[in-house]
């Protein structure tokens, strides 16, 4: 068993899941719960979508640890252009979104 984090073991190595594009509104709204996959602790939290502060911890916990299909059902893109500064993230989740951004302000420009 490994017991240190190199590039290839622990978050950093991890792949940061990004649609390409957004192609329709998050599905997500009123209540919600994180599935497992994303938010493997206990207790299991309900987070109110309607809630700002709720929403931050939701959109934190999606980037972190979901698909895409998880992205897509509960991330609003402009809404997480309005939020992304105050998200507590990893550098490579981070950096990997401003990345994205980026890509889709330069091609919203040239059209």
């Amino acid at each position: 068993m490994a017991r240190t984090r190199n590039s290839t073991l622990g978050p950093a190595a991890r792949p940061v899941a990004i649609p390409e594009e957004f192609d329709g509104e998050p599905t997500a709204s009123g209540i919600v719960t994180i599935p497992f996959h994303v938010r493997w602790s206990d207790p299991v939290v309900a987070y109110d979508m309607a809630e700002r502060k709720d929403r931050i911890r939701v959109y934190e916990q999606v980037l972190r640890e979901g698909t895409e299909a998880d992205v897509l059902h509960y991330v609003d893109p402009n809404e997480l252009a309005e939020l992304f500064d105050e998200l507590v993230l990893p550098p490579k989740v981070r950096r990997t979104w401003e990345e994205w951004f980026e890509r889709h302000d330069e091609a919203s420009a040239e059209c």
